[in-house]
């Protein structure tokens, strides 16, 4: 079996990468994990810092939206699987493109958000394959994929 590749994208205030990596670390699943910037100062001023200031907001943003695109497309495109996680604290519209994307290129997508945001999210939750509410959940859902292994199975099986 090769190595996965597994972009997470989407908010960057929680600590939901490192729980998914860690789960997937402990579950001995053959993954690289990718992100965008998650560097909020970084991902903002990217486009200012390198090429030159900007006297309006909208071009700084311009600026930056564009390279932060590089990286962003190109990881998506590599993905084996795309997850997109929705947070609580902010309206993340560059997630909901990522998501987009993702469905536009037939990537598997696996969403991650609180049960609140079903109604909000529910178009993008019909893009998706899998809908999570936690982190432990979409580990849950790679290690089947991956291992096909089940929840308690595994663990069963490895004693």
């Amino acid at each position: 079996m090769y190595g996965w590749d597994v972009y997470l994208s989407g908010e960057i205030h929680t600590d939901w990468r490192e729980r998914i990596e860690a789960g997937a670390d402990e579950a001995g699943l053959d993954i690289t994990f990718s992100a965008p910037v998650t560097d909020h100062e970084a991902s903002d001023d990217c486009g200012v810092a390198i090429l030159g200031q900007e006297d309006k907001p909208f071009w700084k943003d311009h600026k930056g939206a564009k390279l932060n695109a590089i990286r962003t497309r190109t990881l998506i495109e590599q993905a084996d699987v795309v997850v997109v996680r929705f947070g609580d604290k902010y309206k993340q519209w560059n997630a909901a493109f990522d998501a987009g994307y993702a469905a536009a290129l037939g990537k598997p997508l696996i969403v991650l958000h609180p049960q609140e945001h079903t109604h909000a999210l529910k178009e993008v939750d019909a893009a998706a394959l899998a809908v999570a509410e936690t982190p432990e959940q979409v580990v849950e859902i790679l290690r089947y994929v991956i291992a096909g292994e089940l929840p308690g199975r595994a663990r069963a099986a490895a004693e």
